[in-house]
């Protein structure tokens, strides 16, 4: 059965070339006799693919000198608590709320001290950014937290918070890689891998060597101390090892093609297409402000639920997975991350036009 085009929000496409090294690699990774699978976390063999990870990650990501990265587990949820954990040290902190992961982490944050809701997008059902450059910023925040790309409603900030001299912690979950950024404008970026780098299971954290402290909120486990992690590089216990191997790859495959910004040029081109004909259909509608739109996930409806539940259905049919809407909004999204080949951008194009000319008078 040959492959389809998974246009999945996450756990989401890998590019082809990484599946066919690790399935090359399944039984006997390089000259260890072994699977990276079945490998200790100790061995010279697996520290090595840990520090190329984080050496590639560096370099492709220009990532400063008094930084920090981190591989680490529990997924988003759990970051949503690690933050303020570590870094809302005198029980403040500002939010932006552009969607439900953002809520989430908002509603997380309460339990550690007394967070601030200071922007919303959420009047218009989170389908833009708000104006974030005059912000009544609290003067004892300890820091200013945004989800950078909203995966549900297909967002994305394109300017970043003027946070008035307080660190911007930043959810790069569904956008990390996907172009070039300037970490220095960071203190903290946190990104679930199933998204755009690797499988499920595995969290990525870029953190400022100032932010790692011991002071952390009271009662917080020692597997949620950023410091612990830092101290041991990723190995205070037994991390996720295939995957780190996985997003390894991935970081190889991204410096072949010529890093991020030539990343970038890619992603515009297959936004472009799928942009321009929501801009010229009779049928589909983009469901975010122009100005706001995600490279990354597309999202669009006809307008009509009984339509978009009959365009998913002839989708499917026709071997594009995962086009269906996130429950909450309904409608449809296409994710279209790192590893989506632009040939299925332009298939999932000549569906929509045909399917509108079979749907439209």
């Amino acid at each position: 059965m040959k492959r389809v085009f998974n246009f999945s929000a996450g756990p989401a496409v890998l590019p082809e070339p990484v599946l066919q090294q690790a399935a090359d690699e399944m039984l006997c990774y390089k000259d260890t006799g072994m699977s990276v699978m079945e490998m200790s976390h100790r061995s010279a063999a697996f520290e090595n693919i840990l520090d190329e990870a984080i050496l590639d990650l560096k370099k492709l990501m220009n990532i400063p000198d008094n930084y920090k990265v981190l591989f680490l587990q529990g997924g988003g949820h759990t970051q949503f608590a690690m933050v303020p954990m570590n870094l809302m040290r005198s029980g403040s902190a500002d939010y932006i709320i552009t969607g439900e992961w953002a809520k989430k982490a908002y509603a997380e944050a309460k339990k550690y001290g007394s967070p601030r809701k200071v922007a919303s997008s959420e009047d218009k059902l989170f389908s833009y950014i708000p104006d974030t450059q005059n912000l009544d910023i609290n003067p004892s925040a300890d820091y200013v937290y945004i989800c950078e790309n909203n995966t549900i409603y297909g967002t994305k900030y394109h300017e970043l918070p003027n946070t008035k001299g307080k660190i911007l912690v930043s959810d790069m979950s569904s956008c990390i890689l996907s172009e070039p950024v300037d970490v220095s404008k960071y203190g903290l970026i946190w990104a679930g891998a199933q998204k755009n780098i690797g499988p499920a299971g595995t969290v990525i954290v870029i953190i400022r060597e100032d932010l790692i402290k011991e002071d952390v909120f009271p009662g917080t486990p020692t597997m949620l101390s950023y410091k612990i992690h830092a101290d041991k590089n990723s190995l205070y216990n037994t991390p996720p090892t295939y995957g780190i191997y996985i997003c390894g790859l991935v970081f190889k495959w991204l410096l072949s093609l010529g890093g991020l910004e030539e990343m970038k040029k890619i992603n515009e081109k297959k936004a472009k297409v799928i942009y321009d004909f929501l801009d010229s259909s009779q049928l589909f509608h983009g469901a975010v402000e122009k100005k706001d739109r995600s490279l990354m996930n597309v999202t669009f409806n006809t307008g009509s639920v009984e339509m978009d539940d009959l365009f998913v259905k002839a989708s499917l049919e026709a071997g594009f997975e995962n086009l269906k809407g996130h429950r909450s909004v309904g409608g449809m999204r296409a994710s279209i991350y790192n590893a989506m080949p632009i040939e299925g951008v332009y298939a999932l194009v000549d569906f929509m036009k045909k399917f509108e000319k079979e749907h439209t008078s």
